[in-house]
């Protein structure tokens, strides 16, 4: 039986949360996301057509986070294939420029390749 792993796995030390930037309170989990919106992954539905104010709390090194706060509007919400979960898309609105960043740093992160050298 052929046991060799031909690529390297990769796994994600956690879920990335998403809060509400008003309250600060957990809404649900990034499910995806591209440079123009994401899809949340939430136990409960989403308005559809609703304004959504978002914040992603992203790990950095040692104990310390870097928040980005988004502005979203809700398109679509429908149940997961998980038992009591929805996902739900949205599109930003002026998404501020260190979205971009963790646009690209997922891509990089996801696309199996090794970093480049520093200079």
């Amino acid at each position: 039986m052929f046991t060799d792993r031909r690529i390297e796995r990769h796994q994600l030390p956690y879920f990335l949360k998403v809060f509400n930037s008003v309250t600060d309170k957990p809404i649900g989990f990034l499910g995806n996301l591209s440079e123009d919106g994401l899809m949340l992954i939430s136990q409960l539905p989403m308005m559809v057509g609703a304004d959504f104010n978002l914040r992603l709390k992203i790990p950095m090194d040692g104990h310390c986070q870097q928040v980005i706060d988004l502005n979203a509007c809700c398109l679509w919400c429908h149940e997961d294939e998980t038992p009591h979960h929805y996902d739900a898309g949205f599109s930003l609105q002026q998404a501020p420029p260190e979205y971009g960043q963790l646009v690209e740093a997922l891509k990089q992160y996801f696309s199996f390749q090794p970093l480049p050298a520093s200079a």
